[in-house]
């Protein structure tokens, strides 16, 4: 099958339907799976995307003589991407009906009869009806319509009508291309702002994405608007792409076009969006497995993001070029000599002699540190940029072992000021996966779950870019803990590159911590690192996870839980190194699922730790020591007010803990609030925006009674509340404090009387009820969570003082798990203590600190009873693991 014979069969079809609608859409499908047909039988693939236009222009071409057999001041013109002969299975065909100035009624009737034939037979058309007039004043007010005009192709009727208006809409008369380009450009950084700046995002977008097909099409229509060249080829012969640079971008481009081709026929719509919905989808379309170390999809997502790369590559140095030719019209300024290697031309850098890095390549990593060490170089001229990429083969392991390019690397990471954008930049012209070899392994890699964002590559930068934000001191205020504590960091480059080395080991199946580490401290000493600072990489890069565990998982106000962790910290000096990392990290793993919360978690586990390790009193005896303290002022203020004898019988089955977490004044007003519903029925809800928290307190007291904390956890779910702490104490009357700390679904606080007081209202109305709890059993996930498989397990142990059971459930995320969980306990009889809620990715991983009735530490037999309630409550088909 070829494309002439698709076109052949359809126009043949079409003529023998005559006026039969029905059976021109049925051939136009027919034609449509004959496409797709040779798509899966590789054909090339320009042939036919550019073969889908050249049948379309035929159809069209045929459809347009029924309509008008007589010459008429009227032209079918192809503008856009169909302009330039390339269409996707379901792009828009993109029409401009091109007037004269009459204005015939007759036109008028056939053109109406014709666009509804169009639509009727099933073509996506995007049209517009435009005079010559309409096309210069629209033209000239949008560069959007300009540059659609640009691409405009004669298909039928007046051709003088087309090349009046490409002469009067053209550079001479609009939109000069100094004007042009500039436009585009901006238009380009926008664009590429609404994708964080990057190409390497989760689910990227094929066309609108940075490195995407837009960002090609964008050169070409610069191209065309200044050299008047038809494609990107002409760009060779103005000497602007070498022959090899043009077949890369094409190769790339191709590629591309093979995955956009491939979205559309498997969503049967216009999808550029390479969403988790269709990546599995299509990486077993292009033959893409899994084995034991990566999955067949993320070797899939990987070419893609190889792809992209290269293309911004070069369409930085591009636009370089464009910038030079055209904006400064070849007009640069006398350079400005730096050294004798290098100089600037109009603020960019570049080599004075061609063949430098041929001669000496170490000098390629010199040109990253003077623009570390000069804030007012704007970046690499473009015929730099070339050259790097012309010599990056002599970047071998001759010079990686030569001491002065040693020398230089670790320069470059001593800097005071731009480091990651020195980092960001060696990273898209290949010098780091050259000069760290294991660094190539993570270029591109993704991840596929919903925790990391970004590939491996572009996360591990923006750890560095978080590290170093903390040394700006206009953005003290942001993380002032980190700020305060980076300044007294007396290596910050030994922070730098843990950040670099942290996830170098992913991709290579096994502990990535414990394998990086190796390849950490082996390319510190090999760099002239004292041991002591190898040591101190390399056990940050082994436990950069630690910290955000901890915070997450365990009770951080347990002083067992902080002496165990100061014992892993050793001293106060790594102690402020993993924790300067770890906020860095998460921030820049998952921007979106960064809070407050989690900031005052950490926090709070750093205070805690620096003073354990800072002290001789060990942490135990100083929590005991601060517990007894605020009984004590408590009990001064209260009995003002209360009897003594009264108040113990309240705190009586209050925890530690209760009285180690609450401040003075917060156990005083608590107390005074369990005085105040001794004399009342209804429960009692207060909403305390927390700034220690990072979010907002919500506390309810009442009765202590079944289903409390089941219900008060589905409606909050329900209110678009996520609960990221919970803590539930029963004071000696019977009555329940339960405490949640909440967050709205963008991270924030509860704010705003209105919101506060709808919550208010909602909680203490259902809590009033008497009807019996219900939570909707039906399963409802995110789009993205159903891609992802997440096995239940359940998993038992001891608390640190033995005194309780941690419950930890691992399972997907879904609305009202909590509340499903409560259930559980409610039927088991299961006294709740406190929880900790963290959501990575897809998935949940919660922790319950639970007693029986009796405040006794669960036997085997109740953990395995409430294993299965637990398991019956949030999926009741499915089996689940469980260890103890």
């Amino acid at each position: 099958m070829t494309i002439a014979t698709i076109q052949q069969q359809l126009l043949a079809a079409v003529d023998e339907a005559d006026s039969d609608v029905a059976q021109i859409r049925t051939a136009l499908k027919q034609a449509g799976a004959q496409l797709e047909k040779m798509f899966m039988d590789q054909a090339p693939i320009r042939e036919l995307v550019n073969g889908r236009a050249t049948f379309v222009d035929a159809l069209l071409q045929s459809l347009w003589r029924r309509h008008f057999n007589t010459p008429l001041d009227i032209a079918l013109v192809a503008v856009g991407g169909y302009g330039r002969g390339e269409l996707h299975p379901a792009s828009d065909i993109d029409l401009l009906i091109l007037l004269g100035e009459t204005d015939d009624e007759e036109i008028a009737i056939a053109l109406s009869s014709f666009i509804t034939l169009l639509w009727d037979i099933g073509l996506h058309v995007g049209q517009s009806v435009r005079t010559l007039q309409e096309c210069r004043e629209e033209a000239a007010k949008d560069i959007t319509v300009a540059t659609n005009l640009m691409e405009a192709r004669f298909l039928c009727g007046n051709s003088k009508l087309v090349d009046q208006m490409l002469q009067q809409t053209g550079p001479q008369n609009m939109w000069p291309s100094d004007l042009f380009f500039k436009a585009k450009w901006q238009e380009q950084q926008q664009r590429h702002l609404k994708y964080d700046d990057t190409a390497h995002s989760l689910e990227p977008n094929v066309k609108e994405g940075p490195g995407g097909l837009r960002d090609m099409q964008m050169i070409g229509w610069v191209a065309k608007r200044h050299f008047c060249v038809p494609s990107l080829s002409g760009l060779v012969e103005h000497q602007f792409l070498t022959r090899s640079e043009y077949e890369s971008l094409k190769k790339e481009e191709a590629h591309l076009w093979w995955v956009r081709f491939a979205l559309h026929i498997t969503t049967s719509r216009a999808e550029d969006r390479l969403l988790f919905d269709y990546q599995r989808t299509l990486a077993t379309l292009f033959g893409y497995d899994d084995d034991d170390v990566e999955l067949g999809v993320e070797k899939f997502m990987r070419r893609y993001y190889l792809a992209v790369t290269e293309l911004q590559r070069l369409n930085e140095m591009l636009l370089q070029y464009f910038q030079e030719t055209i904006l400064l019209k070849n007009r640069l300024q006398p350079p400005c000599i730096i050294n004798n290697r290098f100089q600037t031309r109009n603020g960019f850098l570049e080599v004075r002699d061609k063949q430098l890095f041929s001669q000496r390549p170490i000098i390629m990593l010199e040109l990253f540190l003077l623009m570390t060490q000069d804030s007012s170089i704007k970046g690499v001229r473009a015929s730099t940029i070339r050259l790097i990429r012309e010599h990056l083969h002599l970047i071998d392991t001759r010079l990686r072992t030569n001491p002065k390019a040693k020398q230089l690397f670790l320069q470059i990471l001593k800097q005071q000021q731009g480091v990651f954008h020195a980092l960001r930049r060696m990273n898209r012209y290949g010098i780091l996966a050259a000069y760290i070899p294991d660094f190539a392994n993570i270029v591109g890699r993704m991840q596929y779950d919903l925790f990391h964002v970004y590939t491996v590559d572009t996360h591990t930068l923006f750890v560095i870019r978080n590290l170093r934000r903390f040394t700006v001191a206009k953005y003290h205020d942001e993380f002032p803990l980190c700020s305060d504590v980076i300044a007294t960091i007396p290596k910050q480059q030994l922070l730098v590159l843990a950040a670099l080395f942290h996830d170098i080991a992913k991709g290579r199946g096994g502990d990535h911590s414990q394998l990086g580490e190796a390849v950490a401290y082996q390319f510190c000493r090999e760099h002239g690192l004292q041991e002591k600072d190898s040591r101190l990489v390399a056990w940050l890069v082994r436990t950069h996870l630690l910290m955000s565990m901890t915070a997450q998982r365990k009770d951080i106000e347990d002083p067992l839980v902080i002496q165990e962790f100061a014992g892993k910290m050793q001293t106060p000096e790594r102690l402020d190194y993993l924790y300067l990392l770890t906020v860095a990290d998460m921030r820049a793993t998952n921007p979106k699922r960064w809070n407050s919360w989690k900031a005052s978690l950490l926090g709070q586990l750093y205070s805690s730790t620096h003073l354990a390790l800072t002290t001789d009193i060990d942490t135990h005896t100083r929590h005991s020591r601060q517990i007894a303290r605020n009984k004590q002022l408590a009990m001064q203020q209260l009995q003002q007010h209360y009897d003594e004898n009264d108040i113990s019988a309240h705190w009586i089955s209050m925890s530690d803990n209760y009285f180690l977490q609450n401040s003075v004044d917060g156990i005083v007003w608590q107390t005074s609030l369990l005085f105040d519903h001794a004399a009342q029925t209804s429960p009692q809800l207060h909403i305390i925006t927390n700034d220690s928290h990072g979010g907002s307190e919500i506390l309810v007291i009442d009765r202590d009674r079944d289903n409390l904390f089941a219900m008060t956890t589905g409606l909050l779910d329900q209110l678009g509340l996520n609960i990221v702490h919970a803590r539930i104490e029963t004071a000696g009357n019977g009555i329940s404090i339960n405490s949640f700390v909440v967050l709205e679904e963008d991270g924030s606080a509860v704010a705003g009387d209105e919101r506060k007081d709808e919550v208010k209202q909602r909680l203490l109305q259902r809590l009033q009820e008497s009807a019996p709890l219900t939570v909707n059993s039906a399963e409802f996930r995110s789009r993205e969570s159903r891609h992802f498989d997440v096995e239940t397990r359940i998993r038992f142990s001891p608390d640190e003082s033995g005194q309780k059971i941690i419950m930890r459930i691992l399972t997907a995320d879904c609305p009202g798990l909590l509340a499903k969980i409560g259930l559980a306990f409610s039927k088991c009889d299961i006294r709740l203590c406190g929880a900790k809620v963290a959501t990575i990715g897809a998935d949940v991983d919660n922790s319950f600190f639970i007693t029986d009735s009796n405040n006794q530490p669960l036997s085997d037999n109740r953990q395995r009873l409430l294993q299965e309630s637990v398991l019956q409550q949030i999926q009741p088909q499915e089996s689940v693991g469980s260890s103890q």
